[in-house]
């Protein structure tokens, strides 16, 4: 049950209301933006809403089972603060949203409707339409460990242990030659093996990706010459020159554990329990029965 103060109790009850919607929005990189359908903008617990930014909402649902209430805010990219790029960068994504009615008169008459997060973005050229989620989507996520072959653990985490601030196993560079939107030639990464940097990461630290980290599919070397490969083409295009810090990636196999980062006390897999090959074993005349595989 929400509470609402007397303030807007009355106001409420007055039956000629001054309401408006606000949404407080902080983004993972703590970022604070205030989004208010008010004709003017409107300012309170030290965040200003920006009026007239293009959002719609579409109706509060709430239900009394389990299932995780949405609520769709519709607008369109008016709002210097919100960019395509940015949207489609991820920036967006999972923020923090808080949903206020407010009396647009006498902003200390709010009500605090809903917290959640910013779910699925559908956007075009000029408009978007954010699904925001209730907090019950937090019970739909997975938690714990899962038995698997290969590891579980993210390379360099508190599990893992790996130091990739390590000179072994960072490096940096900048491109020298684009191959394609997501593939480029770089200096700097000479005296690394092949390999070493894929599924790893990079951090751009110049360029219009700065501050941006990006997943590696491939890390080549042919005659002296380092290809990076992406997992995706940056938002914004990489140019020549633009500068990066690059860290090691891991396949999660043992043998990359032991024979790359000589890790394998901190291996989390369970490479010898019983895979799908033992369901479909049979008996045979011949022996064999010594658990290797068919």
């Amino acid at each position: 049950m929400k509470s609402i103060d007397a303030g807007l109790a009355a106001h409420l009850a007055s039956g000629a209301t001054t309401l408006a919607w606000c949404w407080r929005i902080t983004r993972a990189d703590g970022q604070v933006f205030g989004f208010t359908d008010h004709d003017r903008p409107l300012q309170f617990d030290g965040t200003s809403f920006e009026s007239e930014a293009g959002l719609i909402p579409s109706e509060l649902r709430h239900g009394s089972d389990m299932a995780v209430d949405a609520q769709d805010a519709e607008g369109v990219l008016s709002s210097e603060r919100i960019t395509e790029t940015d949207i489609a960068d991820g920036r967006w994504d999972n923020a923090g949203v808080e949903v206020f009615r407010v009396n647009w008169r006498d902003t200390s008459q709010r009500v605090l409707l809903r917290r959640g997060s910013i779910g699925d973005i559908r956007r075009g050229r000029v408009s978007f339409v954010a699904e925001v989620r209730s907090m019950a989507h937090v019970l739909n996520q997975q938690v714990g460990r899962v038995f698997q072959n290969s590891c579980d653990a993210a390379l360099g985490d508190a599990r893992c242990k790996v130091d990739l601030e390590a000179a072994a196993f960072k490096g940096s560079g900048a491109i020298t030659e684009l191959f394609r939107d997501r593939a480029f030639v770089v200096s700097g990464l000479s005296a690394f093996d092949a390999g070493l940097f894929s599924r790893g990461t990079i951090t751009w630290i110049s360029g219009a990706n700065t501050g941006r980290r990006a997943e590696i599919s491939r890390h080549e070397v042919s005659n002296d010459i380092v290809r990076i490969i992406l997992l995706e083409a940056p938002v914004r295009p990489a140019a020549t020159g633009d500068a990066f810090t690059i860290r090691a990636g891991c396949d999660k196999r043992r043998e990359t554990c032991h024979d790359r980062f000589a890790n394998i006390a901190n291996y989390r897999g369970f490479p010898d329990i019983p895979g799908q090959d033992a369901v479909t074993r049979y008996a045979t005349k011949d022996g064999g029965h010594r658990g290797r595989v068919l």
